[in-house]
């Protein structure tokens, strides 16, 4: 078995094409096969940790996007940020979340708390 460390991008996309290659052929768990898929996928989740590493949404992106997977309006944050206006200000980064709004938000709509702390990117 000659299984190298991923060290270029060459090398990471050749591991690629072998693992989807191998997924093809679909082995079994424990055999030669199976065990460098395994390996492989292994390298490669290293790899893209070190290289790509996903970073945390910005805070509104995040209600934004949350909004948008369940439907919501500007309407339905208002028990939660306050009047329209007030929503329509943080949605544009024109006021800042405050303590009491962060607490809201991560217990109606489940966004985690460290995610709504972060600093927000200007625009």
């Amino acid at each position: 078995m000659d299984i190298r460390p991923i060290r270029t991008e060459a090398d990471y996309k050749a591991t690629l094409k072998e693992i989807s290659a191998l997924m093809e052929s679909d082995p079994d768990l424990g055999t030669p096969e199976g065990d460098r898929l395994d390996i492989l996928a292994t390298l490669v989740q290293a790899y893209e940790a070190k290289h790509m590493p996903i970073t945390a949404p910005d805070p509104v992106e995040a209600i934004k996007f949350r909004m948008d997977q369940n439907g919501m309006s500007v309407k339905d944050l208002e028990p939660i940020i306050g009047k329209s206006n007030r929503v329509y200000e943080v949605l544009s980064r024109k006021r800042p979340l405050t303590l009491a709004m962060i607490r809201r938000l991560h217990k109606g709509l489940g966004i985690p708390a460290e995610v709504l702390i972060a600093e927000t990117a200007a625009v």
